[in-house]
C-alpha cells in the first residue's frame, strides 16, 4: 500500500511537521468558524496551551472534549469545585489549577456574552470587521505574535471576566478559527481559507468593537 504522506508533495506552512499537526493544518487551522461550541473549544485549548506546545494540546484534545462536556459552555459553567478537583487528578489533560478554574469561569463569561449578543460568534467576528483578515505572509517569521485586533479582543475579554486571554493567546485563537488567514502564501491552504464572505449571522453589529479599542 502506498503511504500517502510519502507522495503528498503539497507545500504547507512549515510548522505542520507531524501527522497530527499536518491533519490539523490541512483540515482546520485558518478555516472560518462560526459555531459557538467550537469557538469555546478553541478559546479553551489556546488558553491551555500557554507555556506548552500546540502539539501537546492536540494530543490531549479528545480528552479535553470528554472531560469538559464536549465544550458545552452551559455544562462547563456548572462544574463544581469537587469536579475541578477530579480534573486536577486526570493525567490526560494539563493539570494546572488556574487553567482549569479559568475554563469554568470563562464558560460563565461566555454565556454572558451569548446573552448580550445572541451568540459569541456575533460578538467576536466584528473584531476583524465580520470577515477573515487575509494576510500575505511569505514566511513564518513574518507572522506577528499579536496585532492591534488581538490587543482589542484581549482587553475586552478581560473586561468581561475572561482569563488566559492575553493578546498572544487571542491572536492564536483568531488564527485557529479563521478570523485571520495566516497561512503562508506558498501553502496550498492559503487560497482555500479566509476568502472573506460575510456570514448571514454576522450582521452589522459592530458597536462593541469600537468600544473595545
Amino acid at each position: 500500500m502506498i503511504n500517502r504522506q510519502l507522495v503528498d508533495r503539497r507545500i504547507r506552512c512549515r510548522w505542520a511537521q507531524t501527522p497530527l499537526g499536518i491533519a490539523y493544518h490541512d483540515a482546520e487551522w485558518g478555516t472560518p468558524v462560526h459555531d459557538d461550541r467550537v469557538l469555546f473549544e478553541f478559546l479553551t485549548l489556546e488558553g491551555a496551551q500557554a507555556g506548552l506546545s500546540w502539539e501537546t494540546i492536540l494530543r490531549k484534545r479528545e480528552a479535553y472534549r470528554e472531560v469538559f462536556a464536549g465544550f458545552d459552555p452551559a455544562r462547563v459553567a456548572r462544574f463544581t469545585s469537587a469536579r475541578v478537583e477530579r480534573l486536577l487528578q486526570d493525567p490526560r489533560i494539563v493539570r494546572n489549577r488556574l487553567k482549569i478554574e479559568s475554563t469554568v469561569g470563562n464558560a460563565k463569561a461566555f454565556l454572558a456574552v451569548q446573552k448580550e449578543f445572541g451568540s459569541f460568534d456575533r460578538y467576536v467576528w466584528p473584531f476583524v470587521g465580520g470577515v477573515p483578515r487575509v494576510n500575505a505572509r511569505r514566511a513564518l517569521d513574518d507572522i506577528p505574535a499579536r496585532t492591534a485586533e488581538s490587543d482589542a479582543l484581549s482587553r475586552d475579554l478581560r473586561r468581561r471576566g475572561f482569563r488566559f486571554v492575553g493578546s498572544t493567546i487571542c491572536y492564536a485563537f483568531m488564527q485557529a478559527v479563521g478570523m485571520v488567514n495566516d497561512h503562508t502564501v506558498d501553502c496550498f491552504r492559503y487560497a482555500q481559507t479566509g476568502r472573506g464572505r460575510r456570514s448571514v449571522r454576522l450582521k452589522a453589529d459592530t458597536t462593541h468593537f469600537g468600544k473595545a479599542r
